[in-house]
């Protein structure tokens, strides 16, 4: 069964140059929880640069799996130890990104949960950040549309 959810994402990128920036997001969306694998939707914002673009996470034992459509279009494939390359499409063209995941760590339930994945992002076999990606997702009161 669907739940709605509030969702709260931290992302923070490391640059070559030891720049550090950290994006925190929170929103609602929607959550459901079946067989050992937790799947999330909600809509990107002006504030993560992807308005028009609904992402969904799927949590599974031994990946982590985010799809993007509408704006921006992609699908980046984490499994801990492995390097994917997948290309992502902006309305600017499509771009060969890289990701190499170091750690993946998650715990999810009937309520909600959390995710952790520290991973580089390159382009073109070019390394461009160092990242720790963090969603926690708590189930909403009925009442109040506030998180538990």
């Amino acid at each position: 069964m669907m739940k709605d959810v509030w969702i709260s994402i931290t992302n923070r990128q490391r640059a070559e140059q030891g720049v550090e920036d950290t994006m925190v997001f929170d929103t609602d969306g929607y959550y459901f929880f079946d067989d050992g694998i937790g799947v999330l939707s909600y809509q990107e914002s002006e504030l993560t640069g992807l308005e028009g673009t609904r992402t969904s996470v799927m949590v599974m034992p031994d990946q982590v799996v985010i799809d993007r459509d509408g704006t921006l279009t992609g699908r980046m494939v984490f499994r801990e130890g492995t390097r994917d390359t997948f290309p992502y499409s902006t309305p600017y063209g499509e771009l060969p990104l890289g990701i190499d995941t170091r750690r993946i760590r998650h715990c999810f339930n009937e309520n909600g949960g959390d995710v952790e994945i520290d991973y580089i992002a390159n382009l073109a076999h070019t390394f461009v950040t160092k990242n720790h990606f963090r969603i926690s997702v708590k189930e909403m009161e009925k009442s109040n549309g506030q998180p538990d």
